[in-house]
């Protein structure tokens, strides 16, 4: 079953039957599905919109609405609640899964939330090669990597990046550790990794990176560790035990420049150099498009 698949058994027939239908360049292009209360579901493929009208032309109502919501959570919402109450689930294959409602506080947190309005599917891709161009600037030498991060707004494609990386790294002859915070790098289910991931490649799954990373260090002795979305002040401890311990480390982070990633919690960090490598990514011309490959002075190395 594709990727797609894994994502249209989650909803209505008659929907499925409406993207089924849609010509391939959108197919395999898809990138969101976004579906609201009391409105058509829109699709986003390359920077396109496109609205699919709902059946017998009526609207997503409530009632739809919550069905395809319990569909999504395997109709078992206590187990989603952790992540739930970050405000997005990932299911099947890696897919993000945005939620929108009324929250349900508890001691000045989120818990869960309830009142579903709107849902938003990412489509998780994976493209074989799409890292090849920048391997050369990740090399210290044969033996080596440089400690790298990928920087990128939203949507430009740097978890694809990274996934494509840890393959060819670990297809290179390292010890890769994943520590799969959200289940997105991996798409693990069962067990079983949704991508290649390279042939020796041992993944954490739904563990916090602050303290997977640290787990991984000490129990699979790793070459390098990777991971995705760092930024928390939490994170610094767990990429400071890695440095200390000699082991490299692949990561990505939301920005849009240098002055970003100098700002988020993991500054101080890239001002002492411990990240060697700083790639940039933009969606122009088109989505994951290297923009600059620097060093962390922010200066070029391409």
């Amino acid at each position: 079953m594709n990727r797609l698949e894994k994502i249209l058994e989650k909803l209505p027939i008659d929907i499925g039957v409406q993207i089924k239908a849609l010509p391939n360049t959108i197919k395999n292009s898809l990138e969101e599905i976004r579906i609201r209360s009391g409105q058509d579901i829109i699709l986003f493929a390359e920077g396109n919109e496109y609205k699919l009208e709902c059946k017998n032309s009526s609207k997503i109502d409530q009632y739809a609405l919550n069905d395809i919501f319990n569909s999504l959570l395997n109709y078992s919402a206590y187990a989603y609640q952790e992540e739930l109450s970050n405000g997005f689930i990932t299911i099947e294959g890696g897919h993000r899964v945005g939620i929108c409602g009324r929250t349900v506080m508890g001691n000045g947190k989120v818990k869960t939330i309830k009142e579903i309005s709107s849902i938003n599917i990412r489509k998780s891709r994976e493209i074989i090669g799409v890292s090849d161009p920048c391997m050369d600037y990740l090399m210290k030498d044969k033996h080596q990597i440089f400690n790298t991060i990928i920087i990128s707004p939203p949507k430009c494609g740097k978890t694809t990046l990274l996934r494509d990386m840890i393959r060819n790294v670990s297809n290179m002859g390292f010890q890769v550790g994943v520590c799969d915070e959200r289940s997105e790098i991996s798409g693990m289910h069962n067990g079983q990794p949704s991508y290649d991931l390279g042939l020796r490649t041992d993944v954490l799954d739904g563990c916090p990176k602050e303290k997977g990373m640290i787990m991984l260090i000490r129990s699979m002795s790793p070459d390098l560790i990777a991971t995705d979305e760092i930024g928390k002040k939490e994170d610094c401890h767990a990429i400071e035990e890695a440095v200390c311990a000699g082991v490299r480390l692949l990561t990505t982070i939301h920005g849009s420049n240098y002055g970003d990633v100098l700002n988020s919690g993991i500054g101080e960090l890239i001002e002492k150099g411990v990240f060697e490598r700083l790639i940039f990514l933009s969606n122009f011309p088109s989505i994951g498009s290297v923009s600059a490959i620097r060093d962390w002075r922010n200066q070029n190395v391409v």
